[in-house]
């Protein structure tokens, strides 16, 4: 069984940068061929993907979001990771991290459970 768990603070400020880790279990992330995604949804929107990195350690991106975003991994942790930068209050929502197999944008098999990120002064 997969699991993956979001991991990160709770309250970054205006202008900051937003960190977040996936930590996965129960498989590997360079496992052909499968995408490792992080997902948002801000309060009473919809869910936005933000981004993917696939098995073999490529990125891909949502256009609106590549100039602040970086997904990167530590295979040795079996972890990947989120950089936003530049954030503002619109930025707040709960983050997901996510699996999905053969697109980097797809249907997803896996989900963390989510952690609520809040951008405010």
């Amino acid at each position: 069984q997969v699991q993956l768990q979001e991991s990160g603070p709770g309250l970054v400020k205006p202008s900051q940068t937003l960190s977040l880790t996936c930590t996965v279990s129960g498989g590997s992330i360079t496992t052909s061929y499968y995408y490792w995604s992080w997902i948002r949804q801000p309060p009473g929107k919809g869910l936005e993907w933000m981004g993917a990195i696939a098995y073999e350690g490529s990125n891909y991106y949502s256009p609106s979001l590549k100039s602040r975003t970086s997904i990167s991994r530590d295979t040795s942790k079996n972890q990947f990771s989120l950089q936003l930068s530049s954030v503002t209050p619109e930025d707040t929502a709960v983050y997901y991290c996510a699996r999905s197999v053969g697109l980097p944008k797809g249907e997803y098999d896996y989900w963390g459970q989510g952690t609520q990120v809040t951008v405010s002064s």
